[in-house]
């Protein structure tokens, strides 16, 4: 049974008793609707929409968890004290506990409070990850990129930049992690100014290759025009972040599309429900 160990991951603690309240006023994910044992994507963004740090959310004793980048872990610490101002709220990085993943049948990771199902993929695959504990295995973190690649799962940094991104460009919006709903968070107004407008230009598209893809950070151009980037490879297949609109004038038009000299075939991913627009929108 496929797995893998993560080790580009870090763990932050959100304990105490204004814990919720006080994620839920700051992130883009509805904690109200997280159930125990679920994990759900999530981002705190700028107040002008872009997302500064995105993690993985699940429940853990009276407190969440936060799976994210290794490398951001210390400056998301740093980010989310800022805002604790009074709020009873305890925030550490838990430098004991790893992460690993399994998918499929008979998943080789118990059942326990620190193994939650990952709500991003469809639940056929029965995608979990553990923290700490017992390590399972080492695995096979290509096969697990593979699998995000094939449903359209994008991660920072080699899908998009921290900073530079909105969630809708990352398909954030098609993954359960940005809620139209719960009201307030930092950043807002911007995005759900995005979604009700329907102005998204750049999306996460599946790219398949006709024969191994280059490297991460390839343009993407179609008639010597860029339309975008290559980000998480495996093989054939990889993730692209293009501006969708100039991806469906190429469709239409017959006009290659090319990663470096490699020409690719871009496709919306299978769970996603957004589609591309019916006329190019101005740069």
């Amino acid at each position: 049974m496929p797995s893998a160990s993560l080790n580009g991951r870090a763990v932050l603690n959100v304990t105490g008793e204004d814990a919720e309240d006080f994620l839920q006023n700051l992130i883009t994910t509805d904690l109200d609707t997280l159930e125990r044992g679920d994990l759900k994507p999530g981002a705190l963004l700028s107040p002008q929409g872009k997302i500064l740090f995105e993690f993985l959310v699940s429940r853990q004793g009276d407190g969440l968890r936060l799976d994210a980048l290794q490398t951001s872990a210390d400056d998301l610490l740093k980010r989310l004290t800022l805002y604790k101002l009074r709020a009873k709220v305890q925030i550490a990085v838990d430098s004991e506990s790893f992460v690993e993943v399994a998918w499929e049948s008979e998943s080789e990771l118990s059942e326990t409070e620190s193994t939650v199902h990952d709500r991003r993929f469809p639940d056929a695959l029965d995608v979990r990850r553990q923290y700490g504990g017992e390590r399972v295995t080492e695995g096979n973190e290509l096969a697990w990129t593979a699998l995000r690649i094939a449903h359209g799962v994008a991660e920072a940094p080699n899908d998009y930049a921290l900073g530079d991104a909105f969630p809708h460009d990352t398909n954030l919006d098609q993954t359960g992690g940005v809620s139209f709903k719960k009201g307030c968070f930092v950043g807002q107004e911007v995005v759900s100014r995005m979604q009700h407008r329907g102005t998204a230009r750049r999306r996460i598209l599946v790219a398949t290759g006709t024969s191994d893809l280059p490297a991460t950070d390839t343009p993407i151009t179609a008639n010597g025009r860029e339309i975008g980037t290559l980000g998480s490879i495996a093989g054939k297949s990889g993730l692209a972040l293009v501006r969708i609109d100039r991806v469906k004038d190429a469709m239409d038009s017959d006009t290659p599309i090319l990663a470096g000299e490699i020409a690719i075939h871009l496709a919306i991913p299978p769970e996603h429900r957004f589609t591309f627009p019916e006329a190019t929108q101005e740069a």
